[in-house]
């Protein structure tokens, strides 16, 4: 049987830094895929993994033994190709795919720099993972020491100061450049956590109370508007009438397909259209409508102030926190790493030193079974001791090292 190499923890993604918001969203993976991929994914013999899926990223991490199981996985569940995703990729492996989780959860990789909203989105992740029971002790231990990190960056330095994020950008895109954006008619279209930030920031930044909600859920939409009086309910079989009513038009959907079109456009008026959603859930097609604008993630990302200033000084102090917490998670992986090793280590130690006290006791007259048992059991913890320093110094493979002691103890 040909052997297939080792497992290692690996990161494979795709994210703004090398995609623009069209091919983001076709690596999107929609929350039914992600539970069939996961599900899939234990099918094909990965047992750990989990995927993570926002405006910004997909991204995968798991244990395979080579990269290109997971790439095949995200290919299968997505809209992208495999010649694209090589285009585009990052690929990470160890303990570059350990820093990379890191730096996505504190923040540091976001497109609008110390966005929190990832915070959320890794929990939710991982919890499917968890459910679907594709995560291990590994990847539990890594999820929590990464969310402790960012806990901290969040609470100790300004990394996250003010309010900067997408829903943020998109609110100061329309001050900026609607002098009179109090008395246009906005219609916000879907109720996930970016419309909910949206509107949010709607009621904070503005005195706009021409705000019309329509949401697929409605349940959700009157939830909302009960918490919320300045914004007005609508509902699905209204979009069109709402849509020619507003002057602004902000979609955060989250579907997979086109939810806004050249077709639900009939009023040929200036209208600015900002789609938030990954994939992109506006059809090009509403540009060919005169007086239509449109707008999306990575141009709403675009958008400074002073706030990114601050954040940008407080990166020092961010690395710093998750170095200290990366070095907590490696101590805790190489003692369960060495842990097999030396078990069958002392094992094989206990078993001699139980065949020679059993041999000398009835060889020698007055035999001193305790001081034996003293004596012998220092030796192995010396011997274990200096294992631990081999393993730790010398880059060997645990499951080598437990073969060898199979072979010299137990041959």
């Amino acid at each position: 049987m040909k052997e297939l190499g080792q497992v290692h923890f690996y990161n494979i993604g795709v994210s703004y830094k090398k995609a623009d918001a069209e091919m983001r969203g076709k690596f999107s993976v929609s929350k039914e895929n992600q539970a069939a991929l996961l599900n899939a994914a234990k099918e094909r013999g990965i047992k750990s993994i989990f995927i993570i899926s926002t405006c910004n990223r997909t991204e995968i991490f798991g244990f395979a033994n080579r990269p290109c199981l997971l790439i095949e996985l995200l290919c299968d569940f997505s809209e992208g190709t495999v010649k694209e995703f090589n285009a585009i990729c990052n690929i990470n492996k160890d303990q570059e795919a350990i820093s990379h989780l890191f730096r996505i959860g504190t923040g540091l990789e976001s497109q609008i720099l110390g966005d929190y909203e990832i915070v959320g989105q890794l929990r939710q992740s991982f919890k499917l993972a968890k459910q679907l029971k594709t995560t291990d002790a590994y990847i539990e231990r890594l999820v929590n020491s990464v969310l402790q990190a960012s806990k901290r960056v969040k609470n100790d330095t300004k990394l996250s100061s003010g309010t900067t994020s997408v829903s943020y950008a998109a609110v100061q895109y329309i001050i900026k450049n609607l002098p009179d954006y109090n008395s246009k008619n906005i219609l916000v279209f879907g109720l996930g956590k970016m419309g909910k930030h949206t509107c949010k920031n709607l009621a904070e930044y503005t005195q706009n109370k021409q705000v019309s909600l329509i949401n697929r859920t409605e349940e959700k939409t009157d939830a909302f508007v009960k918490e919320h009086a300045s914004i007005r309910k609508s509902v699905i079989e209204n979009l069109t009438e709402e849509v020619a009513n507003a002057d602004v038009i902000i979609v955060s959907t989250g579907a997979d397909k086109p939810t806004i079109t050249k077709k639900h456009i009939v009023n040929k008026k200036e209208t600015l259209i900002l789609d938030l959603s990954m994939p992109e859930n506006v059809a090009k097609d509403v540009l060919e409508v005169k007086g239509v604008s449109l707008v999306n993630v990575d141009e709403l990302s675009k958008i400074t102030d002073e706030t990114l200033a601050v954040r940008q000084q407080e990166i020092p102090f961010a690395k710093e926190i998750i170095e200290t917490h990366k070095a907590e998670f490696n101590s805790w992986l190489n003692h369960r790493r060495f842990t097999p090793a030396i078990a069958a280590l002392k094992e094989s130690l206990e078993v001699i030193k139980k065949d020679e006290i059993n041999f000398q006791k009835k060889k020698i007259i007055n035999f001193d079974e305790n001081q034996a048992e003293i004596l012998t059991s220092r030796f192995i913890q010396k011997i274990t001791t200096q294992f631990v320093k081999h393993l730790k110094d010398e880059e060997t493979s645990v499951s080598e090292s437990i073969e060898v002691i199979q072979k010299v103890f137990q041959s």
